[in-house]
Parts: structure tokens; sequence; C-alpha cells
């Protein structure tokens, strides 16, 4: 019996596993997929970064210092412009809309360090960012001035500093990449996050599909309910790591086309023309971190895992409802796992050594983004990924328990919307 229960498994793997990675959606999603994700992890942060301190509105500037007005319209003549109508007169001209606000420098901000600003309110975070960036350090420079600072001794306090952090290993000093870690372990629990959503989904929606269109109860004559389940969970599964696979050898693929192209243009000679040019470069000693193979395959347990776990209380919904839209509901309290990680996410990148990192990745419904994201950022002890590595295998245990005496009862009633608290009781009595 074990024996034709296997085949059944098997069988039931094959025909999702080929039937999704057939499908034109796998094809454009393995190809287009990492394009995908890297414009939206990036786009953001560009545009972020280009509408820095920008701003619409144009502001007039009134200084009764004579030091910082002719400075503030020269740096930015598209924000500032000087004006000397009198104060009370520029408050009507905001009212009546006439002029977009005004700024007032005080005689006395080198000793109270602040100026006003009048509106008739908003502009954004970027209308003050813009006033900030470009006072403050005219003040500053004003007050050193005042007390007897020369050129060179400004240019000294202006001057920028780099931090470079180093790794003490038992083969010796190496370069500690901190801050490219902590980004790729963002990157890497952020992929996690949205492809337990995307392949969570496909087996809700397959589970509701094969209901929907009877077809569940022709394979119900052959084959058992957690049988049927098992092997739909396992075999889209098996798409994902395909797919992640796929990612991984069109990553080093690119990688290994990509550097002797651009070591063959970017020659010591150009690089040097180039940076002249703009007034930039790449900070001196940049290297592309080392990444470890011990990374690439905790990014598949966790990701296996986590999906293990959240597909099967997706298969679970997805036996209870008839349509798509009667599970939004239901799928609440499995969704809601998944994005409160997200929540947690930055402060880990922060801290990854804390008591709450250590803790919330450790918890096995937050383990599958957060625990990857330590263990790119840090160096998590050992002790911390093994139980997380138990805790999330015995959730997986129960998950798979719980759903498929769920399964078992929900895929065979039609023609009702059940609440959660049914699902509860099919779960006690499954």
């Amino acid at each position: 019996m074990k024996g034709k229960s296997t085949s059944k498994i098997f069988n039931i793997i094959r025909h999702e596993y080929l039937l999704k990675i057939r499908s034109k959606g796998f094809i454009i999603g393995t190809l287009f997929g990492p394009l995908i994700l890297v414009a939206f992890l990036t786009i953001p942060a560009l545009v972020a970064i280009m509408s820095e301190d920008s701003t619409e509105r144009k502001l007039a500037v009134v200084d009764e210092t004579g030091l910082f007005g002719e400075k503030l319209v020269n740096n930015e003549p598209d924000k500032f412009y000087i004006e000397s109508t009198p104060i009370e007169e520029l408050k009507t001209q905001v009212l009546d809309s006439k002029i977009d606000g005004f700024l007032l420098i005080p005689a006395n901000i080198l000793e109270a360090g602040k100026v006003e600003v009048y509106t008739r309110g908003g502009g954004g975070l970027g209308f003050t960012g813009s006033i900030r960036s470009e006072l403050a350090w005219e003040v500053r420079k004003q007050r050193l001035l005042d007390a007897g600072a020369s050129d060179e001794i400004l240019e000294v306090v202006n001057k920028g500093l780099e931090i470079e952090t180093n790794k003490l290993t038992e083969e010796g000093e190496q370069k500690d990449y901190t801050e490219a870690f902590a980004v790729m372990g963002y990157v890497l629990g952020f992929m996690i996050y949205g492809m337990m959503f995307m392949y969570g989904g496909l087996v809700m929606r397959g589970v509701i599909e094969e209901k929907s269109n009877r077809i569940v109860e022709v394979i119900a004559s052959s084959a058992k309910p957690f049988e049927i389940m098992f092997g739909k969970v396992v075999g889209i599964g098996a798409v994902g790591l395909t797919q992640v696979l796929c990612w991984i050898i069109l990553a080093v693929g690119v990688l290994s086309l990509a550097g002797p192209i651009i070591s063959s243009f970017a020659t010591p000679d150009n690089m040097a023309q180039g940076m002249a040019a703009t007034g930039q470069g790449l900070p001196q000693g940049f290297e592309i971190p080392e990444i470890s193979p011990w990374i690439g395959v905790a990014f598949v347990f966790y990701f296996l895992s986590g999906y293990f776990i959240y597909a099967s209380l997706f298969a679970a919904v997805g036996s209870a409802v008839d349509q798509e839209q009667d599970a939004q509901q239901l799928q609440a309290p499995v969704t809601l796992p998944i994005i409160l990680p997200i929540l947690f996410i930055f402060s880990i990148m922060q801290n990854p050594d804390s008591v709450l990192a250590t803790v919330l990745s450790l918890f096995p419904l937050f383990s599958p983004i957060l625990m990857i994201v330590r263990i790119a950022a840090t160096e998590v002890p050992f002790w911390q990924i093994a139980l997380s590595v138990v805790l999330m295998i015995g959730t997986f245990i129960g998950a798979l328990w719980v759903s498929s005496r769920i399964y078992r009862i929900g895929i065979m009633m039609t023609g009702r919307k059940p609440a959660i608290k049914d699902l509860i009781k099919w779960a006690r009595r499954g």
C-alpha cells in the first residue's frame, strides 16, 4: 500500500511540475523575473535619490543679514529669489496666492540658529529639506569665519569621513562588506517574500480551479486528499526551485560575460578620464565582495521551507472555497505572517545581532524572510540556524497535518462560503 501511495503522490507531483513548467508564464517569469525584481528594488531608490531635496515651489528670500540670500539664489536659482518687499505685504501675497511663500533669514541667525518660512502649507519633505541642505553649511561656515577660522580650517571641517570595516578570521585580516551584505540580505528576503506569495497563490488557485471544475472529484476517486494536496504542494515547489536555479545560472552567466567586457573598456586610463570628467568615481580600493556559497544554500532552504509551510495553508484555504473572491477573507491569517516580517526587515538590517532580530528570526513563520537577512548581514551562531531549521521543519509538519484535515473536508464542500471558525472546526474533526 505504501508503494501505491508513493506512486500516486509522485504522479501528482510530475503532473503539476510539467503542467506549470511548460506554461508561458513560467518561461516569461524565468527570463524576465530578475529584471523585474531589479527594477522593482532599484527604481524607487533611484527616484528617491534624484528627487531628494526637490520641490516645485519657489520661495522669496528676505535676508536681514545680507550674508546668505545671494548665495542661496546663486546655488539654487530655480528655488529661491531675492525679495525686498516688507514682511506684511509678502504675507498678503502668500494669502492671495501671488507667491508660493517666502523665507525670512533674521539678523540674529548666527546666534539663534533659526529661520522662518511662510507658506499656505504643504510642500512635502523636499521643501524644507532643500532649505536646510542649502543654508545649514553656509551658517556653520560663517560662524567659523567669525570665530577666526582660516580657509584651511574650513576645508578640513567640510572634509568627509570614509569608514572601512575589516573582518578578522583565522586565515588573517580581510575587508568586511557589512553594508553590501546587509543590502543583499534585504534583496534575498524580499525575493523569498515575493516567491512565497506567488507560488502559494498558485497552489491555492490550482485547488480552487480543480474544485470548481469538479476535476478534484475525479482525482479523489483514485487518490486520497492528503496525497493530492501533498503532491500539488511539492510539484509546484519543484517548479519554484527550478526557477530559482535558472535565475542563479543566468546571474552567474551574465556576471561571467559582463566581467571581461567591463574590464576591456574600464582600463585605468579611461577610468581616470571618466572620473576627471564627472568629478566622481568609485571609492579607493573598491571591490566586489565574495559571496559564500552557504548563503545560496541557506536561501534555497529558507525559500523551500517557507514555501512548504505557507503553500500547505494556501491549499487548505483553496479547498474551502468555490471561487477565488471568497478566499480573500480566509487567507488573511495566512498572508499576515508573510507581510509582518517586511515591517521589521530594516530594523534587522540595522542591527542583525539584537535580541529583537534573534527572536523574530527564530519564529518559524517569520524565519524564511528574516533569517536569510541575518545570515547575509552578520555571522549568525550555528545553534540559532540549527534551531530555526528544526522549528521550521516542525512547523511544516504541523501545518501539513492541519491543512490536510481541512483539505479532506473542504474539497467535498460546495455551495457555501465558510468562515474561519468553520476551518478550525474542520481541522479538529478532519
